[in-house]
């Protein structure tokens, strides 16, 4: 009995020995894996050094942007954020592409400091907000900087690595890596408002904190696809869910704004269901959930002399298929005024062809439908650094 328990001893204790050996690194195979980790061309290696390039491109035209205001109380409050330097085409000079959010606070240029890679403190000479994307333009003084390159973000795909570049927490030229997590993000009740009537945003998994707002989203070309905006947080922090304003509309209200001081926006003059479901749109003879339903249409609009009616179902817009009641107010905003566009509507059972004359949504004087309000958790939170408290 004795012997036969001591054999199963030498037994278990050669397997365990076996174990051991199997897990440890033989010097030899040390220096042969550390040869194969210096061959030129290896896949991880050579994408390592190319994202490294990326970074190294864009950190000249990354800036940190701290905007100091007075709060209702009389007590200072500093907020924090980033910037992206660029170009307009017609407009000269170099600008800075924020959030709204960032900046909204100071009333004055002069409580808004930008800085620089180089550390140089700046503050821009004329500034202009647009609430409805929280997009905003800083033109900066005559300085010698660079300009970061825009790339069409509807070029982007799901599964795209991206990287997010800002100031997380006041801790400037941070980069981090992820990927496009989705597209076409809309309904989102960001800070507690309803003021963003446009929203298009492209989700990420790229680490964004507060303090990244206004930084730029860039794509492995070294080009900016889009400005970090909000996270939805639970915590307040980075949950691996980000929402970035695409660079397409970006851009475009940059332009408009420097040229025009606003942006133009068109408008159909109809009221939208933001209840439309499953349920109703298979009341409809709908095959899926699409389009936005009509409730109401407004007198001495481009929707009442189009001759839109109640209960129609807008399907199209323009060839583009319609998503939801956001989708289409998207849409319709963004077109220029005065372009006439083919509606697509689902009307007593048939589709119907339509044509509109898109009207200034400044004549609707806030009777349009406004984009509907998301659920509240977990919480859109705008992804500016409030460095003080209020009133401390």
């Amino acid at each position: 009995m004795l012997a036969t328990g001591v054999a199963v001893g030498l037994l278990l204790d050669a397997a365990s020995l076996r174990q051991v050996e199997a897990r440890t690194l033989s010097s030899e195979e040390a220096v042969r894996l550390s040869a194969d980790l210096q061959q030129p061309g290896l896949a991880l290696v050579t994408g390592n050094d190319e994202l490294a390039k990326v970074a190294r491109l864009m950190r000249p035209s990354v800036v940190h942007i701290e905007s100091r205001y007075t709060s209702p109380r009389g007590g200072t409050v500093e907020e924090t954020g980033s910037g992206v330097i660029v170009n307009l085409p017609g407009a000269d000079g170099l600008y800075v592409v924020t959030n709204r959010h960032v900046i909204k606070g100071s009333t004055q240029t002069s409580g808004i400091s930008i800085q620089l890679d180089d550390g140089r403190f700046l503050n821009p000479l004329q500034v202009w907000q647009d609430k409805a994307t929280d997009v905003a333009v800083c033109k900066l003084p005559d300085v010698s900087a660079v300009a970061a390159r825009w790339a069409d973000s509807d070029g982007l795909e799901i599964g795209h690595l991206v990287l997010a570049l800002g100031s997380p927490f006041g801790l400037s030229q941070s980069v981090t890596l992820g990927i496009v997590s989705a597209k076409g993000r809309r309904s989102l009740q960001l800070g507690g408002t309803g003021e963003m009537l446009n929203q298009d945003f492209i989700q990420t998994d790229a680490a964004i904190n507060p303090g990244n707002s206004g930084g730029p989203l860039v794509d492995l070309h070294g080009r900016v696809v889009g400005i970090n905006t909000a996270i939805a947080s639970n915590s307040g922090g980075n949950e691996g869910i980000a929402f970035s304003v695409p660079s397409n509309l970006a851009r475009r209200v940059a332009e408009a704004l420097v040229k025009f001081g606003k942006v133009p926006r068109a408008y159909l003059g109809v009221k939208l269901d933001p209840q439309f479901n499953a349920e109703t749109a298979r009341k409809f003879n709908l095959d899926r959930l699409r389009g936005a339903r009509v409730l109401q249409v407004y007198d001495k609009t481009p929707a009442a002399r189009a001759a839109l009616q109640l209960d129609d179902v807008i399907v199209e817009f323009n060839g583009i298929e319609i998503q939801d009641e956001n989708h289409l107010i998207n849409l319709v905003s963004l077109t220029p005024i005065g372009k006439q566009v083919r509606l697509t509507v689902l009307r007593n059972g048939k589709l119907t062809p339509v044509n509109v004359l898109l009207a200034d949504r400044t004549e609707l004087d806030g009777q349009s439908a406004l984009p509907v309000e998301a659920l509240p958790s977990p919480a859109m939170i705008p992804t500016s650094f409030l460095r003080k408290p209020p009133d401390v």
